[in-house]
């Protein structure tokens, strides 16, 4: 059907008009037209003059009257034309945009051993393995505890050894006394790696007394021939090797199988034990009870301005109680005592403080009303150095603030357990950002790559500080760099490839990921 738009004022005339060329009583004067002029539609030619005096008429009065056009209820409004979108499109793209998960290329875990891999364990299995017992005793923080276990995994793998349950060194820092028990289930650790690596709880009664082969220090990218070399001979004729320090002294560039074993160790049989997961997942669900949430590790503690040779820039006395700090204790600085303050910020190696971190999410277009969740220590100024980003994102939180009354008692001066419940709600956040490099971020990023390339925002720190400093920049100019800047540090698929000292538990892809179909599940 076809629809004409027709003038008001043509509508309300309709009925003058016809009177006025209607004269009642009155015949056609034309042979063969007698009827009346409500008969017209007969004669062809009156019909058109009829039409023609309507329409000019009711168009004569429309244009005195300025009468508009009514619209074709029928059909859609049009926009008004505009070379931009709304403010309030744009602030709806940009949420979408800010959620956004990376493309993850099709790449899934796959974890296909090889044919002689396999036989080589049933073959240590059947030759004894049990009469050769690996001691690891593993120092630092939780993360920092989890790449050692890794390791020792894969070095019991190599020297066709029995791993005893790791010990957890108490920790100097924090005092926390937990057992491997208390943080990781240890039965599922047991049986996921029982094709791999036999754990046993303890020394059986035969060994108790026998006084194990120690070495202290193992050199940094040990590889597997070495440890054989080093190691091999002495455990045949002792039968327990006792290993501390082998916190990154393993290869990150090992043969294909034991990389995948790496992946198997951290992704899989590392699993949180059952009060930790419990609680870790409650306190993601409230977390996602409003919506997707943004998961941030700030390393703000004091510890870590000292560590690291950088100031918080709090305050001047804040500033000069870190520089005090380390003057008492040199030892504490890790490397580079070379280099200044202004230099260390510059090339990237100091962590982003509550300003800092503020611009860079309102950079990239972070909702004001997002959640965020915040893992870490205290940071060294209280609450009160959070004040620059609740400002700008008021919806902030930690496991203290969703923790319920009670809830985290048990878990009193246990360290190694409360950051393992940060872990865990860090890991289900649907964005993850870290203010600094570590172990956490290093497995953080390796757990949201093997789950599918989950959003990981890693800060481009040596690029953008600069832009942090110019204070002429504006605003807007700042916010379009550093967002340019971080389009390739989103959580795309990176190859381990590209660089051979990549740990292959922070870059899965592709020894521990395939875009294939190829797959073998894990049990």
């Amino acid at each position: 059907m076809a629809y004409i738009t027709v003038p008001s004022a043509i509508l309300h005339s309709l009925s003058s008009a016809s009177l006025l060329l209607s004269p009642p009583n009155k015949a056609s004067s034309r042979p063969g037209c007698r009827r009346r002029l409500l008969s017209l539609p007969r004669c062809p030619l009156l019909l058109l003059l009829f039409f023609f005096l309507v329409a000019a008429l009711g168009t004569f009065r429309a244009g005195l009257h300025l009468h508009p056009i009514l619209p074709c209820p029928h059909l859609p409004r049009r926009r008004p034309l505009s070379s931009s979108p709304s403010a309030a499109a744009l602030a709806v793209d940009s949420k979408v945009d800010f959620w956004r998960q990376p493309d993850g290329m099709g790449y899934v875990p796959c974890l296909d051993f090889s044919e002689e891999y396999r036989a080589k364990g049933e073959a240590a299995a059947r030759s004894g393995r049990r009469k050769k017992y690996l001691l690891v005793v593993v120092s630092g923080g939780l993360n920092q505890q989890r790449n050692q276990i890794i390791d020792a995994v894969v070095i019991a793998r190599i020297l066709g050894a029995s791993l005893v349950v790791p010990v957890l060194q108490v920790n100097v820092i924090w005092s926390d006394e937990s057992e491997f028990g208390d943080v990781f289930d240890l039965e599922h650790f047991k049986r996921v790696l029982a094709g791999d690596v036999k754990v046993v709880s303890s020394l059986p009664s035969t060994h108790i007394m026998t006084r194990p082969v120690q070495d202290k220090q193992m050199p940094l990218q040990t590889s597997p021939d070495w440890i054989r070399s080093r190691y091999m001979k002495k455990l045949n004729r002792e039968g327990v090797l006792l290993l501390r320090g082998l916190d990154s002294r393993l290869s990150k560039d090992l043969p294909s199988d034991l990389q995948k074993l790496r992946c198997k160790v951290a992704f899989h049989a590392l699993r949180f034990a059952a009060p930790i997961q419990e609680l870790g997942n409650e306190l993601a669900a409230r977390m996602r009870s409003h919506g997707p949430y943004l998961a941030l590790h700030l390393r703000m503690e004091k510890d870590v301005w000292v560590r690291t040779g950088c100031l918080p820039g709090l305050s001047p006395a804040a500033d000069a109680a870190i520089q005090k700090e380390r003057k008492l204790h040199p030892k504490l600085l890790t490397g580079r005592s070379n280099m200044t303050y202004s230099e260390r910020k510059l090339a990237g190696l100091c962590p982003l403080n509550a300003v800092e971190v503020t611009r860079l999410l309102k950079a990239l277009e972070a909702p004001r009303d997002a959640r965020i969740y915040w893992a870490g220590g205290e940071p060294f100024g209280g609450r009160e150095a959070l004040l620059p980003l609740t400002r700008d994102f008021p919806n902030l939180f930690n496991k203290v603030d969703l923790a319920l009354v009670g809830e985290l008692e048990p878990f009193a001066n246990k360290s190694s357990v409360l950051a393992a419940v940060d872990y865990m709600v860090c890991e289900q956040s649907d964005v993850f950002l870290p203010s600094h490099g570590g172990n956490m971020g290093h497995l953080m990023r390796g757990h949201r790559a093997y789950a599918g390339h989950r959003k990981y925002i890693t800060p481009n720190k040596r690029q953008m500080i600069p832009y942090f400093m110019d204070a002429a920049l504006r605003e807007e100019e700042f916010n379009r760099i550093v967002k340019e800047l971080h389009r390739g540090s989103m959580g795309q698929p990176e190859m381990r490839t590209d660089k051979a000292d990549k740990d292959v538990t922070a870059y899965p892809a592709p020894e521990c990921m395939c875009n294939g179909t190829s797959t073998r599940a894990i049990q």
